[in-house]
């Protein structure tokens, strides 16, 4: 059985199917360490580049799987978001998080907010835009975070290093150099002032309604279930949207 969640005019649905886990009890599971675990993350960083990670990034580090810019765009974003809302990281859903691109900025924003999909207070617009916004539902308010364009200056080495790594043809001494400079972008972005990373503006947003839980359909061409809101009617049955043809007179979306 699936459980739905509407969270702030959109809504996903919660999974909870069970993991075919060994046969052991579940005292043994948690007592087992994991498996083929070497060292964290931020462990195998520089010590004079971890020295200058907040404890915060660190997680959202070990969360994310590597520094980079990008991470560290989102981590700005949500701090100050956080700093000047008031308010440390959420434990349930008195906080609500829209992001504006589902790159490596996205994570940061999970870790330091505490909104997350699974929550329900973590929205996703695909815009493509570096862009955060961290509301509190409390104050009515929220802040919104938008890098600015021309942030750090083109590196045009930096450029073609970089496309070189994602072809596979960078030799071993050019993804050396990729990866200092990656990093170093990284650390710039760290430091910038306020004012210069971001453009930074307060926003009211209508009262968002925290997550719902709806009833789940059996779609009649699949046999899953899918949340009721989400079901489409064709031939008078439910069906999901990947079991939706295109019904009606043509130009319809049906998802």
């Amino acid at each position: 059985m699936a459980n739905v969640v509407e969270r702030a005019g959109e809504t996903t649905t919660r999974s909870h199917a069970s993991s075919v886990l060994p046969a052991t009890s579940p005292t043994e599971r948690l007592a087992a360490p994991p498996a083929n675990i070497g060292p964290s993350v931020v462990a195998r960083l520089d010590p004079a580049i971890r020295a200058r990670l907040p404890l915060d990034l660190q997680q959202a580090i070990e969360f994310h799987g590597h520094l980079c810019p990008g991470l560290t765009i989102g981590y700005r974003a949500a701090t100050i978001a956080l700093n000047r809302l008031g308010v440390t990281k959420g434990t349930d859903e008195e906080l609500l998080a829209i992001v504006e691109t589902d790159a490596c900025g996205a994570d940061a924003i999970q870790v330091i907010t505490g909104c997350t999909f699974g929550r329900g207070n973590f929205v996703f617009k695909d815009y493509g835009k570096q862009v955060f916004t961290v509301y509190s539902r409390a104050q009515g308010i929220g802040w919104r975070v938008a890098m600015r364009g021309g942030v750090l200056s083109a590196n045009p080495q930096h450029q073609t290093l970089l496309q070189k790594v994602a072809q596979g043809k960078a030799t071993p001494e050019e993804r050396q150099l990729f990866q200092q400079a990656h990093l170093a972008r990284a650390l710039a972005i760290l430091d910038l002032p306020d004012e210069v990373f971001a453009d930074i503006r307060q926003v009211e947003l209508p009262p968002i309604p925290k997550a719902r839980i709806f009833p789940s359909v059996q779609c009649s061409v699949c046999g899953e279930n899918v949340m009721e809101p989400r079901a489409r009617v064709k031939d008078g049955k439910f069906v999901c949207i990947p079991c939706a043809e295109k019904y009606g007179r043509g130009w319809e979306i049906n998802g």
